[in-house]
């Protein structure tokens, strides 16, 4: 929390970056801001707040002062803290900041969302009216509220705010179906662990703590981070296959196509051949099967990514990380 008087002492780690001259992103590489003697962060969120005074006695290389300990009805509370000072789960809390009696004591700092505590303390909702279906939460067989392009950007702003969000939080903020929510959820942590990963060269669990992940909610992320990072090493050689593929006028681009994780720890990936003269409708790699032909340019891997056996328009050519050049060849007497 920031302490009652201390809000224009925050600082955010651009800001710190700022102060010694450097980017953000060296800072963040040097993980200086990680190290056992670096202040506390104020918070637990995605966007990490400090104060300032902690933070020059550190640079100057002076004892860092104590922060104070009392609370004070003007101490600033993020989200995360309003909701454990009340006692509700979090999901909750972002239904109460929304009333006026709430929202009109909104104070942000450093980017981030915090209430008095007072507010957040004396604050009575007024009485929810019952409804005729009994309960809460999303009907049974409704659809999705928010819509699949748009369903990864909402899930971030959510995830910045709170690293610890579950798939229940997302589905009770945004109205979308639990497997959906969990999906989504999934992928973004995966994507920001691997990022943690490459620049730092951690392992999974370590950039999950780094972002402030809980543990128990990170094993499927995991696995997806380190698929993710495979797929990043694959897209050279995957280039190399678009080109050739397009050099020999089956396809009309020569770009290589996304890397998917359909099974979370699992990459795919399927190259359309789109010219009439091609051998097949698609070409899919499986980094643990290798190469095949697909019979459908439009579905290309089929019903969850299984790997088919031969037969009705799949052809198997060839394993692992062929080179593009006997790809082309196994291609060229498989018709």
């Amino acid at each position: 929390m920031i302490r009652a008087g201390r809000q224009h002492l925050v600082r955010t780690l651009a800001d710190i970056a700022a102060q010694q001259g450097i980017a953000v992103q060296t800072l963040l590489n040097s993980a200086q801001h990680l190290a056992e003697n670096f202040p506390a962060p104020l918070n637990a969120g995605r966007t990490r707040l400090y104060d300032g005074e902690q933070i020059d006695a550190h640079l100057a290389g002076l004892p860092v002062p104590q922060l104070p300990t009392a609370d004070n009805d003007d101490d600033l509370l993020d989200r995360q803290e309003a909701a454990a000072l009340r006692g509700e789960p979090l999901s909750v809390w972002d239904r109460r900041k929304k009333e006026p009696a709430v929202s009109e004591h909104l104070v942000r700092a450093g980017g981030v969302d915090h209430w008095p505590r007072h507010v957040v303390r004396d604050y009575t909702p007024a009485p929810r009216a019952r409804t005729s279906g009994g309960g809460g939460g999303r009907p049974t067989g409704a659809g999705d509220q928010v819509p699949r392009d748009q369903l990864p950007a909402r899930v971030a702003q959510l995830l910045d705010a709170d690293p610890a969000l579950t798939a229940a939080d997302v589905t009770d903020r945004l109205g979308v179906h639990r497997n959906t929510a969990q999906a989504a959820l999934t992928a973004l942590r995966a994507q920001r662990m691997a990022d943690v990963m490459e620049q730092r060269a951690l392992t999974a669990s370590q950039a999950a703590a780094a972002l402030g992940y809980p543990a128990g909610q990170t094993r499927r992320a995991s696995g997806r981070a380190e698929a993710v990072l495979r797929g990043r090493q694959a897209r050279p050689y995957l280039a190399a296959v678009a080109q050739a593929l397009h050099a020999r006028g089956w396809s009309s681009t020569d770009t290589p196509p996304p890397v998917q994780h359909p099974e979370d720890d699992h990459c795919v990936a399927a190259f359309v051949l789109d010219a009439t003269v091609a051998p097949a409708p698609a070409l899919v790699w499986s980094e643990r099967h290798g190469w095949r032909t697909a019979p459908s340019r439009r579905h290309p891997l089929g019903k969850g990514a299984a790997w088919p056996p031969p037969g009705d328009g799949v052809r198997h050519l060839a394993t692992g990380t062929a080179p593009a050049a006997e790809l082309i060849d196994a291609l060229n007497h498989s018709t």
